[in-house]
């Protein structure tokens, strides 16, 4: 894509953006994120109405084009994701996370397993019930795509409503990192799929090297970063010290196969608890985090009205958007699953919020990340199954949990 063309292509997007922003925090006062998903999705419903009702304006030909210039996985997963995970992970408390490792590392590791399985088994089921038969292996492999919660809607909602904050770390500590583990999940089962020979000890190396690989990345650059920070007081070179930061980590990880994800939230989490509060001044301090907060907002912004848009891009029959609904409670089930059980568990050792369940099943909102990685699927036969039902799910996430979720709260924790 030529230089003219990302500028009229960023143009559109940033402009609809502010656009859909400015008539939300006008007229509709939904949540910012949640707002530009429904303008965006309202939008095309009406651009797919127009198309039908006047078919030679191909007004939907237009904007599918303009949506379909935009690479979304290599948008999200190797451009926007690292940035918005360092931005969240800035502004969580780690003594809070390090005292509840136990519940965000088993609902992180755990309950991703536990949660694919289900989906991927039940899934496999209801589709061929329905004559959409879909193999278990590709089954599988929307259960891994759709069972991490997805950090950036999760971290935009916890700013809209009040949670318990030994809640609020459990439910932020899993969305950081039960992505990282997703898509390693998510790789394996690909592979497997696609008809690839992966042995035991080949999925261990690949888990070992995109995991812990991908902390050691982050904890080792931001190590660096904060030595560099703690060295100079000038706030403009400080604040672009943590955005090469960012960059940096990404750029490694890719380069040695680890996870970029991961390596972001520890960076974040060193640099905005540690790297604040003794590599930093407090003018410095104050500007980094709202620098990152005003780029996060940005980002956010962007990410969630492409979300909105991509329905245009999706081919559906009545079968399968009747599938699309049935997979909504399927997944629900099987976040409540892979909540209570690891809960349960350590009830014997921790104490947990009243309602935790209830709030961690519910607030287990999935966004861009599933969608992008539905969209990377190798061509085949399962990929419209698979990215349609997705898209119904992170739909229904985004707007229906996201916004009953202060109910939710209220109801079972208050």
């Amino acid at each position: 894509m030529k230089v003219t063309e990302i500028m009229h292509l960023a143009a559109a997007i940033l402009t609809l953006s502010a656009l859909f922003g400015y008539i939300n925090h006008r007229w509709l006062k939904f949540p910012h994120t949640i707002g530009l998903v429904i303008i965006a999705l309202l939008a095309s419903l009406g651009t797919i109405a127009v198309d039908a009702a006047v078919p030679g304006m191909a007004l939907g030909s237009a904007v599918t084009g303009l949506v379909s210039r935009i690479d979304f996985t290599e948008t999200l997963m190797k451009g926007m994701l690292s940035l918005l995970l360092f931005a969240g992970a800035m502004h969580v408390d780690l003594d809070d996370l390090a005292s509840r490792k136990w519940a965000i590392a088993s609902m992180a590791t755990a309950g991703v397993l536990i949660s694919t399985a289900i989906i991927g088994y039940g899934g496999y089921l209801l589709l061929g019930l329905l004559g959409l038969p879909v193999p278990l292996a590709w089954c599988l492999v929307f259960g891994a795509l759709i069972s991490p919660t997805d950090p950036v809607a999760v971290l935009g909602i916890l700013k809209t409503v009040h949670v318990p904050k030994s809640l609020e770390a459990k439910i932020a500590g899993e969305s950081l990192f039960n992505d990282g583990v997703g898509v390693v999940v998510f790789s394996i089962l690909v592979a497997i799929a696609s008809g690839e020979v992966v042995g035991p000890v080949g999925i261990f190396e690949m888990f070992l090297v995109e995991t812990v690989g991908g902390a050691l990345i982050g904890l080792g650059l931001g190590y660096a970063a904060f030595r560099a920070l703690r060295s100079i007081d000038e706030h403009n070179l400080e604040v672009l010290i943590t955005l090469a930061l960012v960059f940096l980590v990404a750029s490694v990880a890719e380069a040695l196969h680890a996870s970029a994800p991961i390596g972001a939230v520890v960076a974040g989490l060193l640099i905005g608890n540690h790297g604040t509060r003794f590599a930093m001044s407090e003018k410095t301090a104050d500007h980094v985090r709202k620098f990152w907060s005003l780029l996060d907002e940005i980002l956010n912004s962007v990410l969630f009205l492409i979300i909105g848009f991509e329905v245009l891009t999706l081919a559906l029959d009545a079968n399968l958007m009747f599938a699309a609904v049935l997979a909504i409670p399927l997944v629900l089930l099987a976040r409540l699953v892979s909540v209570a059980a690891p809960i349960g568990l350590l009830r014997v050792r921790e104490t947990f919020t009243r309602g935790a369940v209830a709030v961690l099943t519910w607030g287990g909102l999935r966004g861009g990340i599933s969608v992008a990685l539905a969209l990377s699927l190798p061509p085949g036969p399962s990929k419209n199954t698979i990215l349609a039902i997705t898209y119904a799910v992170v739909i229904f996430s985004i707007i229906v949990q996201g916004l009953s979720i202060g109910r939710v709260v209220a109801r079972f924790v208050r």
